[in-house]
């Protein structure tokens, strides 16, 4: 679920013309945002059942894959200026056990908080970052990137089916799994997409663990009476296999069917278009529809101009008049890529802005639709097993503590799962344990204009994506596996460009971090089981 803070606008073509619908307001808000991720405690549950759920003896956590597309090609990051403190430095002290070892820095001790967070992204796919169990009041705290949270591919909604799996190995919970409940962000970050702000803290309810418990084949009938843990196995057929077996066992049998969404692709202009022009713009023909495609004005200005049979325009603009408030919205939208169109001020001799105009580009295209339809049939298991309350996570893991404006050049330990190939195919990681690297945070700060990043703290590391969302911590004690969040890594960087990763960056943790982290570390969560 998604706050809609911002105007949606189109555009359709009906006999030559076009016409746009806007709406929105805008308000002051503070730093944090917040969203609910599952709203209560039987939906909790249905997302932890849903990552033991197994196919073919295989759970759905063992299925997941990282989530790197948000990672890869990262353009160089350059380096500029210094540290901006808004404010005097703070702490916040971790909780956890403080074993001695006389373990050294090369032997390092790998804490229990870190794990994975696992998710289903806006294409369905199941998905996993990185992230720590972190200091809160109520021991129930997770810290990772923004991006492993909210789904920029999807108007930064909140990623669906969130859990922390603190230990993760294979398919494995040693600690339980922990369903997100709500998570908080920075405004900038959930609204503008800003890398500045990165990062996000989920509050998680209390874990639970599942029994292993033997599979037994039933009907659909016994599956959906069956109150604990199943699943289904799902295998596509044929839509003749799927009529047969839908004639046989009726709408409640294990045959199904799910109209997909349909296959869009640019064709040729039909040889009866001009004939026809009126149907192929109302409703379409054969499959076949004349629309209007929004463009970017340069776009606009390259297609040819001109007229189809005196009434019919290869490409056309609408200029309109807006209010102050929607060209503002316009005008941040356009910064992200958001909106296409021009703006402009109206100003009157003396130079004074009397108003505001909104000119949107369109060029025709013939499209064609292809319905498309997924065809399978289900069979079904139930497991006779056992859900377990095993607690809040600080309790069983501890948390790392908070820190925010500290000084440059820190010396941090980062933790996560690295798993993709560097850029040249070369695979240093698997992603199945975690791993670490350490150094000393650079002194200037690391800028993208194709990342909306400004203020960037880097650490040369041959870490690659998987690790995002793993916490960057300073003065970590190898004997107590603690130490204070100052970062997550958000980027990875080819500074030398020789197809391999040298950099990874965090957003730098300041006060207004520090604001998001003390709203989140304050709310309560509880059991999803009895």
């Amino acid at each position: 679920m998604k706050r809609i803070l911002l105007p949606a606008g189109g555009a359709i073509l009906a006999t030559g013309m076009l016409a746009a619908g806007l709406a929105g307001t805008a308000q002051a808000v503070p730093d944090w945002a917040y969203d609910t991720m599952a709203k209560d405690a039987p939906s909790a549950l249905e997302v932890a059942e849903f990552w033991f759920k197994a196919n073919d003896h295989t759970n759905n956590l063992a299925k997941a894959t990282p989530f790197t597309w948000e990672t890869k090609a990262t353009p160089k990051l350059n380096a500029s200026g210094g540290y901006t403190p808004d404010g005097k430095p703070g702490v916040v002290a971790p909780i956890g056990e403080e074993k001695k070892s006389a373990a050294k820095v090369k032997n390092i001790n790998l804490p229990k908080t870190i794990g994975k967070v696992f998710f289903v992204d806006s294409k369905g796919d199941l998905k996993w970052c990185s992230a720590t169990s972190i200091q809160s009041k109520y021991r129930n705290l997770v810290a990772t990137a923004g991006h492993c949270v909210y789904d920029d591919k999807a108007n930064a909604s909140v990623m669906d089916k969130w859990v922390f799996v603190p230990g993760y190995y294979q398919g494995k919970a040693p600690w339980g799994i922990y369903v997100g409940k709500t998570a908080y962000t920075h405004y900038d970050y959930s609204v503008y997409n800003d890398r500045d702000r990165d990062y996000a803290f989920v509050t998680v309810y209390r874990g639970v663990q599942f029994s292993g418990g033997t599979a037994k084949q039933v009907t659909a009938k016994e599956y959906a009476a069956h109150n604990g843990a199943k699943y289904v196995h799902e295998k596509e057929i044929s839509d003749k296999e799927f009529a047969a077996g839908y004639e046989k066992y009726g709408q409640d049998g294990p045959f199904k069917s799910k109209a997909l969404d349909p296959k869009v692709e640019t064709v040729a202009k039909p040889a009866d278009a001009a004939a026809n022009v009126e149907e192929y713009i109302a409703t379409g023909r054969n499959g076949i529809q004349l629309v209007a495609a929004e463009v970017t004005e340069s776009v606009y200005r390259s297609a040819p101009d001109g007229l189809e049979n005196g009434n019919r325009f290869t490409r056309y603009s609408n200029a309109v008049a807006i209010s102050q408030e929607e060209y503002n919205e316009k005008k941040a939208l356009k910064a992200e890529g958001k909106f296409l169109g021009k703006l402009e001020e109206v100003k009157d001799a003396q130079g004074n802005v009397t108003g505001w105009l909104k000119n949107e580009f369109f060029v025709k295209k013939w499209v064609k639709k292809t319905a498309q339809v997924k065809y399978w049939v289900e069979t079904y298991f139930i497991v006779d097993g056992w859900v377990k309350d095993v607690g809040h996570l600080g309790e069983n893991v501890g948390g790392q503590g908070f820190t925010w404006n500290q000084k440059p050049q820190q010396t941090v330990f980062v933790f996560g799962y690295p798993a993709d190939a560097h850029p040249d195919g070369n695979k240093a990681y698997t992603g199945v344990t975690p791993k670490w690297t350490y150094g000393k945070t650079s002194g200037k700060v690391y800028v993208s204009a194709a990342e909306k990043v400004e203020e960037h703290i880097g650490l040369k590391s041959s870490f690659t994506p998987g690790a995002d969302g793993g916490p960057w911590l300073a003065k970590y004690s190898n004997a107590k596996r603690l130490g204070y969040v100052n970062g997550v890594t958000s980027l990875f960087g080819d500074q030398d460009k020789n197809n391999r990763y040298d950099l990874i960056t965090s957003p730098y943790f300041d006060g207004e971090t520090a604001t998001v982290y003390q709203k989140a570390a304050n709310v309560w969560s509880g059991s999803i089981v009895k």
